[in-house]
């Protein structure tokens, strides 16, 4: 049966129902009357009650008729109602139309933007008891969270009786090198219990145990049901298999389910475990700050004494392990316990409310448009109404008549504006930016379709109330004499008020937009302690066996970037672990000497080749570069940010001060570098966020050799355009090493405030979309006063009027209106532009130069809108309005 069958029988039910109550309380009215007058008559009370239901029949048969008939006449009323509104809307396209076209766009909006928030905000992830899995964090000096180190987490692990399951996991990069060129795949190493905390289980194969995750345990990995169908032809006996990675080979122990989305790591296909050392060396990576890491409460644990009990543990960890949580600038002094989804989300969540009131604003102004449209249209049928009212046709039927011809509209609104959202889904997903959580989730699905019909419903009933009720408050004797051309002085104001609104509504869309957009001009016109223009960037990451040796990959390195610089059109060239506003944070502990703190200072971590400097154009303040004599065996020298110096050593030259960083740092039998310059400061995660204290350090002289570095070029043309010259490059070294996050610095500069630029691409949208759907309240206001009017300019014309005073006089009009609504929109505007607070850098919400901007554009795109009906007012040949008459 179709869903319109069925709710056609739903409703022929719900009818019938009501109406058998009504007649079974006539029918027992009607046979308690006709007893009575038997008794009265003589008879006794049984008689007369016999006599009763003689004379009226089987009681059940007839309810069944009167039934019958009172349905199907009431259905057939419904059925009517609807077919008298698409005539009605056959005689007035353009109206119908317009209203539908106008319905459409504000629902399909509405419900594309519903379609990002609802997966992101409102659904629960998909996972068991999704509420009980947490994220925690280390809490460092001044209540900032970071990720944890092994050892935390080992000793959490170990200790609690909070959580069920805890597992701690970092981003894993393995690679294939395939016929042509070597492929790397995005994993992820994690703790044996991290598909156990989520409740997940392999679809094939089996889950991580305890030993496979030991120090230097077996070589297995997990495949992404996306993986196994790609890479290996959902091979059914792919467990047990061998594949080779980093040239190394893995054991397949398993396949996870289709259905497993991975909100800690989208773009994760594999998985392998981490095999840290548990003894907890001291000089090991088991204390760098790079492990995220997830637990799942226990039922009946509250996420408060959760975090007091990490507290408690996280401080004894702190007085066992004191060397090791020196390197890395001290002991946590607590744990950050947050909700997943909550965490996930916190980011985002100023900036998808925004986005959702704004497609809102969008939706109500749809909605007073179509209104305004309809009263318009309810003028013209002022006599219709009233010879329908004469004809006996009682309120609540005229009532009913428009509700069903603006539901009508809004439905046919809304079967075109679920196209428009899925369109508009798509798009959503190809322009979000890259931290958005749960994109694949993004679909119109049945919870957005109710939410479409539900708003479709609610929008019928709203711009069909107003009209229906003033036409069902119509005075007959009125509507009889007015031409279909006249409008009473009270529809009158009802439009100019909703027109007003129209106008208030796109105020505050259009501040809000200012505003962002003034943000945006605001932070590119921020130095990011950089040049960006003519600059490429790219990472090459060093996989394999061979390179296990730091000599080995410092090598590969050095020939790397060597090759690199004899590419034509290269003008310089270096190496970096650590590139700014790439969305990575190295932080590393700083002593310094003459200090009682051993813990030193937290700060960024920047090793890098002699010509990375000189290649990004970072100014030198003070002192040296790095040079071709700091290589190995040379004694290490240390470069730091000018922010760090300026706190570190007011008023005074760091040059010479003695360091230790890094792994170096609380170290007593470790020798102490030299700092040798002092460099402007660098914007690190965000050309928002304030000056970061920094150290560089020679490649040659960190603890260890990165594996995965950034190839900069600065180059004489188009950067992008040497991208492949320079990839061969490398690849002449090695072949078999993956390149990627090839980019030009430029678009990596505006990558990193991409959120903020969605939201005001968005925004933009909206606001464009409020303006014009303003100024066509206003034009068809006008017009349509215009056209009720014609007589009265036909009047003034013939009694002397000049044109300029009629054009004068209808300007006036629709500019009053303008001024009006605009000035409670920009009221409405400094109150509604908090939502967007945290979204805006280095302006206020109440930003003269965006409200003064924003006056000028409503006043301009109004008098546009008010020329046109004003010019054709002026134009009117009073003859000709006269005799129309």
């Amino acid at each position: 049966m179709s869903l319109g069958h069925r709710i056609a029988n739903l409703f022929s039910r719900s009818l019938r129902s009501r109406v058998e109550r009504e007649i079974d309380e006539e029918l027992r009215s009607h046979l308690e009357m006709r007893t009575d007058d038997n008794i009265a008559a003589g008879m006794s009370p049984e008689e007369g009650r016999r006599d009763a239901l003689l004379r009226f029949g089987n009681p059940v048969s007839m309810k069944e008729k009167t039934t019958g008939a009172d349905v199907t006449l009431g259905i057939g009323s419904v059925w009517a109602d609807i077919r008298f509104a698409f005539r009605q809307l056959h005689r007035s396209p353009v109206l119908a139309w317009t209203s539908i076209l106008i319905l459409a766009l504000g629902i399909g909006a509405s419900t594309a933007i519903f379609s990002a928030v609802k997966p992101i905000l409102l659904d629960p992830l998909p996972y068991t008891d999704a509420g009980r899995i947490m994220m925690l964090w280390e809490m460092k000096g001044s209540a900032r969270a970071l990720p944890v180190t092994f050892a935390t987490f080992h000793g959490i692990a170990e200790k609690n009786n909070s959580f069920d399951a805890i597992a701690a996991m970092k981003p894993w990069q393995p690679t294939i090198v395939a016929a042509d060129r070597p492929e790397r795949f995005e994993g992820q190493r994690v703790s044996a219990e991290f598909f156990r905390t989520l409740g997940i289980v392999p679809l094939l194969g089996r889950d991580f145990n305890a030993s496979d995750d030991r120090f230097r345990g077996p070589n297995v990995v997990i495949l992404s049901d996306a993986l196994w169908r790609r890479r290996f032809a959902s091979d059914m006996s792919i467990v047990g298999r061998q594949v080779r990675l980093d040239e190394n080979l893995y054991t397949v122990i398993g396949v996870m389910p289709s259905s497993f989305e991975n909100v800690l790591a989208p773009a994760a296909e594999l998985w392998a475990p981490l095999q840290y050392d548990p003894s907890l060396p001291a000089d090991g990576r088991e204390w760098g700050h790079h492990l995220r890491m997830v637990g799942r409460l226990r039922k009946g644990v509250s996420r408060e004494q959760a975090t007091s009990e990490l507290a408690l543990i996280v401080n004894g960890l702190a007085q066992i392990y004191v060397k090791g949580y020196d390197s890395t600038g001290g002991a946590p002094v607590g744990m950050s316990v947050n909700e997943l989804r909550s965490d996930l989300t916190r980011g985002v969540r100023p900036a998808l409310l925004a986005v959702l009131s704004a497609v809102l604003l969008v939706l109500l102004i749809a909605c007073v448009n179509v209104t305004n449209l309809l009263l318009a249209r309810g003028a013209q049928r002022q006599a219709e109404f009233a010879m329908r009212v004469a004809l006996g046709a009682a309120p609540g039927r005229m009532v009913r008549q428009l509700l069903t011809e603006s539901l009508v509209i809004a439905l046919l609104g809304a079967a075109l504006g679920i196209v428009i959202a899925m369109t508009g889904v798509r798009a959503l997903v190809a322009l979000s930016p890259p931290g958005l959580p749960r994109v694949s989730a993004m679909s119109v699905d049945g919870g957005v379709f109710l939410f479409a019909l539900g708003l479709t419903t609610l929008i019928g009933v709203a711009v069909g109330l107003v009209p229906a009720l003033q036409a069902s408050r119509n005075d007959l004797q009125t509507g009889l004499r007015q031409s279909a051309r006249r409008t009473t002085g009270e529809r009158q104001w009802t439009r100019r008020i909703l027109v007003m609104t129209e106008v208030s509504l796109a105020a505050v869309l259009l501040v809000s937009t200012g505003l962002l957009l003034r943000t945006m001009q605001h932070l590119f016109s921020v130095d990011p302690g950089f040049d960006a223009s003519n600059l490429l960037m790219m990472q090459v990451q060093a996989s394999g066996r061979r390179f296990d040796s730091d000599a080995a990959a410092l090598r590969f390195f050095d020939e790397a970037l060597e090759q690199v610089r004899r590419v034509p059109g290269v003008v310089s060239a270096g190496l970096t672990a650590e590139l700014p506003l790439n969305g990575d944070a190295d932080v590393y502990g700083v002593e310094f000497a003459g200090e009682n703190n051993p813990n030193g200072e937290p700060a960024l971590r920047y090793a890098v080749t002699p010509g990375y400097i000189e290649t990004m154009h970072i100014p030198l303040r003070r002192g040296r570069l790095f040079n071709e004599h700091d290589g190995p065996g040379a004694p290490t020298v240390v470069l730091i940010s000018e922010a760090f110096a300026n706190r570190k050593f007011p008023g005074r030259d760091p040059i010479g001060q003695r360091v230790r960083v890094g792994l170096d740092a609380g170290h007593p039998d470790k020798p102490w570098a030299t700092i040798v310059g002092v460099l402007g400061n660098v914007k690190q995660q965000s050309l928002a966020m304030g000056d970061s204290d920094a150290f560089y350090v020679s490649t040659a002289h960190w603890a260890w050799v990165d594996l995965a570095q950034f190839v900069v070029v600065r180059t004489h043309g188009d950067a992008a355009a040497l991208a492949p010259a320079v990839r061969d490059a490398i690849w002449s070294v090695d072949k078999d090493e993956p390149i990627v996050r090839v980019a030009t610095m430029d678009k990596l500069l505006a990558a990193s405030e991409a959120e903020r630029h969605f939201v005001l691409m968005l925004f933009e949208a909206f606001a464009l979309v409020g303006l014009l759907l303003a100024a066509t309240g206003i034009y068809g206001l006008l017009a349509g006063s215009v056209s009720e009017r014609i007589r009265e300019i036909g009047v003034r014309s013939a009694l002397g009027a000049s044109r300029g005073s009629i054009l004068a006089l209808v300007i006036r009009q629709g500019m009053a209106l303008t001024v009006a609504g605009m000035l409670v929109g920009l009221v409405g505007a400094a109150v509604a532009t908090r939502a967007i607070a945290a979204l805006l850098f280095g302006v206020s919400r109440l930003d003269p130069v965006t409200y003064v901007g924003v006056t000028a554009l409503l006043i301009c795109v109004s008098a546009v809108a008010c020329f046109i009906p004003a010019h054709r007012a002026a134009t009117v040949n009073p003859v000709e309005a006269l005799r129309a008459e």
